[in-house]
């Protein structure tokens, strides 16, 4: 046997090995693509929308949820809008897009192998008008099959520019999925106060339905017995019309408020919801004592949609490079190997004969782009348009960022000296309430000083609700303008 025939045997082999292999794994990927991770993109993908705001014991599983809790506290709130609103699912799912466009990145590098194979049927009949004995008929099972590959060598810094823009478009997308669950625990604990907030209003609305009633039963006893005249009854059942239509509006509040809260958590707003009451407990402590100044240094480094911008810029830039290097030469190693059974005849009118035939090669592939009627130009100027859009668009996040940090801090100042202010108010209001009910009874004061100090009380009452909701939500507004919102701090901002 010959030297060449030797070499062209064992080239046989080895591609025929090939393509088993490849015919195996091609087999076997289908079944098995969700899990098959060879380049490990998603080891940082979160197990769950939550991301790593959600802390949880060893073997419990984050987002499980049986009923919703009776009462409803706030960091179950939290978690179940966390795990279960389309926006951080949005968010989730679009990390994943990107795990695996790094992944697509990635295999740039590594050779193409394909393979494929055939199997025809072929009848063939050939007809010599006058000549019938060079005439054929011939019928044959053909196959044939081939592997080839291809592997870029050298495209001038192409496949890394795009696993640069592959990468910070994941990371970009990990920080906005920061941003959009900062957003969400915002979000929902602001709901959660304004619903508390609400059902404390229909507290302080019915307590004063049911003052007004006695107002009003005091007031008529007073006219019957003769000693009050009948106007101080008539304005006594006015005041307790307008508390019992003040409560039914209140009903309404909560009923809307508890609504919106569940929707949040991505359940029914016909859920049934309880709430805990918005009582006492929480006071101001040395949370957030650092100057407004340094706070805003810090979110401009370290805000989740000030890192997604500046992300996306990397991104940009790089995609510029990876246009512009895609108009330049490549350099691949190609080859190819293939195999058939077609039939061999020596001439016309000479049957066929069995053949086997085989044809392979390998060699180094040199790809120069000549002309591509400008669109290369058009090209690069777009990507690199982007790269100063993204520019702008960091310039602008970071100064959101830098007022919504002031905004936030002034609310919480704000918020922090209306606590104060509300509880001296409802105790002066609740001591001018009794001095003024003692007195009416005593018969030495009148009706309208009596339903003053009784609205001056519903009043109080409702402000101090506020304020203590107030004050809770605007705390977690400023850690969530900041990006340090995390679960851990519930426990802290509930009474």
């Amino acid at each position: 046997m010959s030297v060449e025939s030797t070499t062209s045997c064992q080239a046989g082999l080895y591609f025929r090995i090939g393509l088993t292999l490849a015919g195996a794994f091609a087999l076997a990927t289908p079944s098995s693509a969700q899990g098959f991770d060879v380049f490990r993109t998603m080891r940082g993908v979160s197990s769950t929308a939550s991301g790593s705001l959600i802390h949880h014991d060893v073997g419990n599983s984050p987002c499980v949820f049986g009923l919703v809790g009776v009462p409803l506290e706030l960091t179950e709130a939290v978690e179940r809008t966390l795990c279960s609103n389309p926006k951080t699912r949005e968010a989730w799912a679009n990390v994943k897009v990107q795990a695996a466009g790094v992944g697509i990145a990635r295999a740039g590098y590594l050779p193409t192998l394909s393979a494929t194979w055939q199997g025809v049927r072929d009848d063939s009949v050939t007809n010599v008008t006058g000549h019938p004995d060079l005439s054929s008929a011939n019928r044959a099972t053909v196959r044939s099959e081939s592997v080839s590959a291809n592997w870029v060598l050298w495209d001038f810094g192409g496949h890394r520019a795009a696993l640069r823009n592959a990468s910070e478009l994941l990371a970009a997308a990990r920080a906005n999925e920061d941003a959009t669950l900062q957003d969400a625990f915002a979000n929902v604990a602001t709901d959660y106060y304004a619903a508390q907030a609400a059902q404390g209003g229909l507290s302080a609305a019915q307590e004063t339905e049911s003052t007004t009633h006695d107002s009003f039963a005091a007031a008529t006893a007073r006219v019957d017995r003769g000693i009050a005249p009948v106007s101080d009854a008539l304005q006594a059942q006015t005041s307790y019309a307008q508390a019992v239509f003040a409560r039914g509006k209140a009903e309404g509040d909560l009923k809307a408020a508890l609504g919106k809260l569940a929707a949040d958590m991505d359940l029914s707003p016909a859920t049934d919801l309880v709430l805990p009451d918005a009582a006492e407990g929480v006071m101001p402590d040395a949370s957030f004592t650092d100057s407004i100044a340094d706070l805003i240094d810090e979110a401009k480094r370290t805000h989740p949609s000030v890192i997604a911008a500046q992300a996306q810029l990397e991104a940009a830039i790089a995609k510029t490079r990876q246009v512009r290097a895609e108009g330049l030469p490549s350099i691949s190693f190609t080859a190819k190997y293939s195999s058939n059974n077609q039939p061999a005849t020596l001439g016309l009118g000479i049957p066929q004969f069995p053949a086997t035939g085989h044809d392979w090669y390998f060699g180094v592939q040199v790809s120069i782009p000549l002309f591509e009627g400008f669109g290369r130009t058009y090209q690069v100027r777009q990507a690199e348009a982007q790269s100063e859009v993204q520019r702008d668009t960091v310039d602008e996040a970071v100064q959101q960022v830098a007022l919504d940090v002031w905004t936030s801090y002034q609310t919480l100042q704000t918020g922090t000296q209306n606590l104060t202010s509300t509880a001296a108010l409802l105790d002066i209001a609740t001591r001018s309430f009794e001095a003024a009910r003692h007195r009416y009874a005593a018969g030495v004061g009148n009706i309208l000083e009596l339903l003053n100090a009784q609205a001056a009380l519903a009043d109080a009452k409702k402000q101090r609700v506020q304020a203590l909701t107030d004050w809770r939500n605007d705390r977690l507004q400023l850690a969530a303008k900041l990006g340090r919102l995390d679960t851990n701090q519930l426990s802290a901002n509930q009474p």
